[in-house]
């Protein structure tokens, strides 16, 4: 059967329609809508650009299946309230480092260089209003610490 040319054909249509299904998935997920978000830190303000995702859908399938993530971008998760938040990076390639953000924007804890593919639990230990994901190491490298603040319209400064 696998020698049967019609079989053959068939079947590298089915593969080249596969793959590309898989590619149109990828990069439509890559091609969100993005708004911007800006962290303060003592070496000055750092702009980003962010996908948000607002329902439990997008919240739950977040960065999984991403190859990358460019420096000036990122993805956050806002809740409808204050709760603590837990993450895993299953599914997930590209380290990231979580950052758990207080309902006044204060960061509360950064989650640094979270292990692709993990499915151990990260908390963000208090009470958040939002998760923000960037690349892993980007906050190391910005200088960005708790207690540093996120300008985003969701965080009401006191």
């Amino acid at each position: 059967m696998l020698n049967n040319p019609i079989f053959s054909k068939i079947y590298i249509a089915f593969f080249v329609f596969f793959i590309s299904l898989m590619n149109l998935s990828a990069s439509e997920a890559e091609d969100g809508v993005f708004e911007p978000l800006s962290i303060m830190t003592a070496s000055g303000k750092h702009d980003f650009q962010v996908e948000v995702m607002r329902t439990d859908d997008e919240q739950q399938r977040g960065m999984m299946f991403r190859r990358s993530l460019d420096d000036d971008k990122g993805m956050l998760f806002p809740f409808p309230t204050e709760r603590v938040a837990t993450f895993w990076m299953e599914n997930t390639y590209v380290p990231l480092d979580m950052i758990f953000i207080k309902g006044d924007g204060t960061i509360q804890r950064i989650e640094k260089r979270a292990e692709p593919l993990s499915t151990r639990t990260i908390s963000s230990g208090a009470p958040v209003l939002a998760v923000l994901e960037v690349v892993g190491g980007l906050a190391d490298r910005l200088g960005v610490k708790p207690g540093d603040k996120v300008a985003y319209p969701i965080f009401k400064s006191q």
